[in-house]
């Protein structure tokens, strides 16, 4: 079973992504902040991470950062409320997969991680 770490500092989100990941078969982790995400990611090595561009403390530009030092191969996709093309475009540079924004489109998140985790070498 592939497992996705979702980084959100809002409970109501990651509690919205783990019952929509869980429901498509993915085991589910969360975590409410960068450090605690990054831990995990140490720990666990979740194949995909969804991660939150604006965090109190760690922004998830630095989580990506940090996320690329322990794990070259997570999948991540940077998840945001505000549209803003520049940080799209740096997530991207820094390895990032994809980067959404909230509102969530859920075809387009479960179209995105299938083709992250049948493109993955594992």
């Amino acid at each position: 079973m592939r497992k996705v770490l979702v980084v959100d500092d809002e409970p109501q989100a990651v509690e919205l992504l783990e019952e929509f990941l869980t429901a498509k078969g993915y085991a589910v982790v969360g975590a409410s902040g960068g450090e605690e995400a990054l831990r995990i990611l140490k720990e666990e090595r979740p194949h995909l991470m969804l991660l939150d561009v604006r965090m109190p403390v760690m922004d998830g530009l630095e989580v990506l950062r940090r996320a690329r030092e322990i794990d070259r191969e997570v999948g991540i996709i940077m998840v945001t409320a505000v549209s803003e093309e520049s940080t799209g475009r740096e997530a991207l540079r820094m390895g990032a997969y994809d980067y959404i924004t909230k509102p969530l489109d859920f075809d387009y998140l479960e179209r995105a991680l299938w083709v992250k985790i049948t493109t993955m070498t594992l």
